[in-house]
């Protein structure tokens, strides 16, 4: 019997240049005919591999779900920045390649980001996703999110609704 190992750990400035072919894979799957193309590519251009090796160094927490050596996804953690809002944690991005979606790793994942926030003694948390990004909002409402505000972003003068959602402590 073969053993698969699955492991959420921190980046290190080695796993660069395969979360940057990771990012450009699953920014491409999510947002394509929701950003507008131009600042799409734009945003996944300047998130190089460069880019990458930087983040391993903060100011945000860089986290890989590495299965059997092969890295299947990233999370960006850290403090909430929207004050109004009372939960301290934020989790600023969550992303999974295709072919490791709806098999229970984004919930493991996603519940090892939220663990990791609390063992640095942030409570609640909250999480922003696009109004229009429909398997992003089944996901967090399926995690127990409850989405109790709305803002908006600009893409080369388009604005999009985004969603906030929350989880108390």
């Amino acid at each position: 019997m073969t053993t698969l190992s699955i492991e959420v750990r921190r980046a290190d400035p080695q796993d660069a240049r395969e979360i940057a072919a990771l990012h450009r894979k699953v920014w491409i799957s999510s947002y394509a005919g929701l950003i507008p193309h131009r600042p799409l590519v734009h945003m996944i251009e300047r998130r190089r591999e460069d880019w990458w090796r930087r983040a391993t160094r903060g100011p945000s927490t860089l986290l890989v779900l590495d299965v059997a050596g092969k890295i299947a996804g990233y999370a960006t953690i850290g403090a909430n920045r929207i004050k109004a809002l009372k939960q301290e944690g934020e989790i600023y991005e969550l992303y999974l390649l295709p072919e490791y979606q709806g098999i229970g790793l984004g919930s493991y994942f996603f519940r090892e980001c939220r663990a990791i926030l609390r063992a640095l003694n942030m409570t609640g948390l909250v999480v922003w996703c696009l109004e229009d990004n429909e398997n992003a909002i089944t996901f967090y409402r399926a995690m127990g999110g409850m989405d109790v505000a709305e803002g908006m972003e600009e893409f080369d003068g388009r604005s999009l609704k985004k969603l906030g959602f929350v989880w108390r402590s």
